[in-house]
Order: C-alpha cells, then structure tokens, then sequence
C-alpha cells in the first residue's frame, strides 16, 4: 500500500516526504534479498505486510500478493523526475536493480508459446482469486513492463548496458487478457468478471494508474463502461475511485472520472476532519486520501477539470502519473 500511502507527494511537489518513507527500501534489502534467493528468485522481493524489519507478517495473503514489487522502481523514477542528477540514481540504484531482478525471474517462459507468464500461484490486486488458479493478472503485467523499462533507463543513465534478460522478458510478456471485448482481472477469469466484481477493479489501473503502453483503448472504454454498470461499489475500496477516475481521464473522459470521485457508496464515505471512512472497525483509510490526491493531480495535468462541462469524451492526451 505504500504506493497510495506516499506517491502523492511526488505529483504534488513535494518529493522529500515521499523520501523520508522510500529510505526504507534501501534498510531492508538484505531480508528482501534473502527472501527472494529462498523461493528461488533473483534479485529482491518486497513484503506486502510487515514489520519495520521487513519480515512477512503472518498472513495466508500477503505471502502471495505481487503488485507491490514495481513499487520502489516507480517511486525512484518519480525521484528522479524531480531532480534528475547523479546522487539520485545512486541513492536508489541498489533499490531500482535489484527489483527488477526480481521482475525478471518471477516471470516465467511458456516455451511452446514463447511468452513469459506471471503466475501461478500469485494472488492479484484483486484479492477474491484463488492463488493457484491465478495468472496473468492485467494490472500486474502492464506494472511489469512499465517498470523493467524503467530500470533499463536507469541503466542507461548509469552509463550501463541494457540487461538483456530483463528486456527478453518485458519484450515477451503474456498479452493483457480479453473476453468479450472487456479486459478481465487475470486469464484464468471467467470469462466476464460479472461474477467476481468485488473488491478492486484492478484490470482498469492498466491505463490512468500507468502509461497504458500494451492497452488497447477502446478495450479498456468497454472494460470502464462495464465497471460502472456492475461493479459491487459497497465491496470497493477508498482508493478504488481515485484509480477509476484516472482511468477515465486518460480515457477522455473528464466528466466520468469527476462521477467515480463523487461516487455515492459507503468507503467513498469522506469526513469532516479529511478522513476516508470505509467501515465501523476502519474509520481512516489513508490509501483513499493517497488516490484522490493522485487523481486530482492526474486529472489537472490532462486538463479534465476545466473540460467537465460539455467536455468532448475524446481527445484528452493519455498518460499516467509518471
């Protein structure tokens, strides 16, 4: 969750205080690198859920959850973008190298198809899939291939050449999985996701969330349109209606990104003193206040704001918070 806890800074210039919590990377990357070398990996592997040490805590999720892994090579690129000099690539290039080592081992080749696959067993955003019939999640490969490209950059601007077994594996990733014309949370889905529409709509993060580089846009326009017509809101969480919204702003569609961050439903609940209520036993939900501080930078970058009113829904320039 560190992503929604601390990226806003980064969009809203103040980069330091993302810093202060992104140090903790680099402090626990012995325990990630032991992690990743007893499952078998290269690299570094992140936990999910913590102590300050940077042990899994007990959990028979955490354990399995990937999506945090891109994290710290994101949150270094948002460094570097606000001040791209020497000492930053050297401060995190432990952090940006050794995670996408990991990228590239965790994946791994279907020889008969030549393509890398993610998974199984993994558990994706969307936590209501069972590890073992889970893979190829949308999000998860789309975050893959956005931050091994990231880490060749980095490479490059370090004077080093590209890594080719990173690049094999950014090149051959499995596609983003489609049904009926709709982007599905993974490929093993059924083959709408009508029948799992709880918890996060993860496959929408593609786009908005990240640049999109392997997302077809009218795809993910049906993919955004069968969301809001079946998604179980009361099962969303508080920062589910930031990431919607920064879909539909890349999407062109300013109107419907402003709907997801006004949405009607309970964890869209905001008090008076600021806090994102999602139930009784969890008042302050700081993800939620992470999310809309990204979309509301998101949406001003693309212009989405001033084009609400009588907006066209085509046209908006995509993009993605880096």
């Amino acid at each position: 969750m560190h992503f929604w806890h601390a990226a806003h800074f980064a969009e809203w210039g103040r980069t330091p205080l993302m810093e202060r919590s992104l140090e903790w990377y680099r402090s626990i990357l012995p325990s990630a690198r032991s992690r990743a070398r007893e499952q078998g990996y290269q690299g570094a592997r992140w936990p999910k859920m913590t102590a300050p040490d940077g042990g899994d805590s007990p959990s028979s999720i955490g354990p399995l959850i990937v999506w945090q892994q891109p994290h710290p090579i994101v949150m270094a690129e948002l460094c570097y973008r606000a001040r791209p000099a020497a000492a930053t690539l050297d401060r995190y290039r432990d952090v940006v190298m050794e995670s996408a080592a990991f990228l590239a081992s965790f994946a791994h080749l279907d020889g008969a198809r030549g393509v890398y696959h993610l998974g199984p067993p993994l558990i994706p955003v969307q936590e209501y899939h069972p590890p073992r019939e889970t893979w190829d999640p949308t999000f998860e490969l789309e975050y893959w291939f956005d931050a091994l490209d990231i880490a060749q950059r980095w490479r490059r601007r370090l004077r080093l050449a590209a890594e080719p077994a990173w690049e094999d594996v950014r090149r051959r990733l499995a596609p983003l999985p489609v049904a009926e014309g709709v982007y599905l949370a993974h490929a093993n889905c059924p083959q709408t996701f009508t029948e799992r529409n709880r918890d996060h709509p993860s496959m929408l993060g593609a786009l908005g969330w990240l640049p999109g580089n392997r997302v077809d846009r009218a795809t993910m326009r049906r993919t955004l349109d069968k969301v809001f017509a079946d998604w179980r809101w009361p099962d969303a969480w508080g920062w589910d209606f930031g990431m919607v919204a920064m879909t539909a702003a890349s999407l062109g569609d300013p109107e419907r990104a402003v709907d997801a961050l006004l949405m009607d439903t309970p964890k869209n609940t905001w008090r008076a003193n600021g806090h994102n209520w999602q139930r009784a036993g969890l008042p302050a939900y700081l993800p939620g206040n992470g999310a809309l501080l990204l979309a509301a930078a998101h949406m001003a970058r693309l212009g989405a704001f001033s084009k609400t009113q009588g907006a066209r829904r085509e046209g908006l320039p995509s993009g993605s918070i880096y």
